[in-house]
């Protein structure tokens, strides 16, 4: 067990709080969606985002277990964080321009068509309805979400398709098909190349679905207010991510707590105190995932 490993078990608490297993969102996302849809100057994904979920099965004892889980998932969540706040950015800085030209003006409809917004290209309302579907997800929520549905990496869509959240696909072959799918169903539970690859999409699926409006309304409002972002807050806009509705969020909520999981949210905050253009190009291509872990002391943390 590494030195790091070590500290993490030291920040979560040691209770046991089992997964519910692998529930489904009933929102569709592209299996094969793996890449940032990007601005042209976004960097290479770094060659680690695209390493295979390890078997956290193998791991007998349960907080050791959860550790391993945290400790794998929180850098590939800052490294999609940090490329979000890269796009967030350039799209700031298109917001006082009184012209376009065609290379912004196809980022912007690139985007508009990837988060789902109509108005036209360009728009001030296209403008502001971008500024708000993209942005982060708190590091504990997707912690929890991908905890309760994996069951803590252990599920056949985890394993089997890299599916950390139950993200559905709609083409046939597209993903692995449940066991439990009615008669007359067509859905598949969607494969990706990598857990990377997951995150990414479920962050997208926050952002731009109608059923999650909630998600981005709680988030908006923290910004305004100069809050940090917190995941607790945000899974109030869950309700309809499980047929379970509100029992879904509690649980969710309790796990972020029982777990201790503000604490990455914090660690992601330091890890952010400056957001300078090369800063997040940094972390955007960190070499290693190791440095992006709370208490690595690689080069990547932020000085002091």
């Amino acid at each position: 067990m590494t030195a790091v490993s070590r500290a993490l078990l030291l920040c979560v608490p040691l209770i046991l709080f089992a997964g519910a297993g692998a529930l489904y969102t009933p929102f569709g996302v592209q299996s094969d969606d793996e890449a940032d849809i990007a601005l042209s100057s976004l960097p290479q994904l770094p060659s680690w985002a695209a390493a295979p979920l390890p078997d956290f099965s193998t791991i007998r004892d349960t907080t050791e277990r959860k550790a391993a889980f945290f400790s794998f998932l929180y850098p590939r969540i800052a490294l999609a964080n940090s490329r979000i706040l890269i796009e967030r950015q350039y799209l700031e800085s298109l917001r006082g321009n009184a012209e376009f030209s065609d290379t912004e003006l196809k980022w912007l409809a690139n985007h508009a068509v990837r988060l789902r917004i109509d108005e036209a290209n360009g728009s001030e309302a296209q403008l502001a309805l971008l500024e708000k579907r993209i942005g982060v997800i708190p590091p504990s929520l997707i912690l929890a979400q991908a905890a309760n549905e994996s069951a803590w990496g252990t599920s056949r869509f985890a394993t089997q398709g890299n599916n950390l959240f139950g993200q559905w696909c709609f083409s046939k072959g597209c993903g692995l098909v449940p066991l439990s799918r009615v008669p007359g169903a067509s859905h598949e539970v969607a494969k990706f190349v990598s857990p990377y690859g997951s995150i990414r999409a479920y962050i997208t699926n926050l952002n731009r679905h109608p059923t999650y409006q909630r998600v981005r309304d709680v988030r908006q409002k923290a910004r305004q207010n100069g809050h940090p972002l917190s995941g607790i807050a945000m899974a109030a806009g869950l309700l309809g991510y499980s047929e379970r509705g509100e029992d879904y969020v509690k649980e969710i909520r309790a796990m972020i707590r029982y777990n201790n999981l503000g604490f990455y949210d914090k660690q992601f905050q330091a890890l952010l105190a400056d957001q300078s253009s090369d800063r997040l190009l940094e972390l955007a291509t960190a070499p290693k995932a190791q440095a992006l872990l709370p208490g690595s002391g690689d080069a990547v943390s932020p000085e002091h």
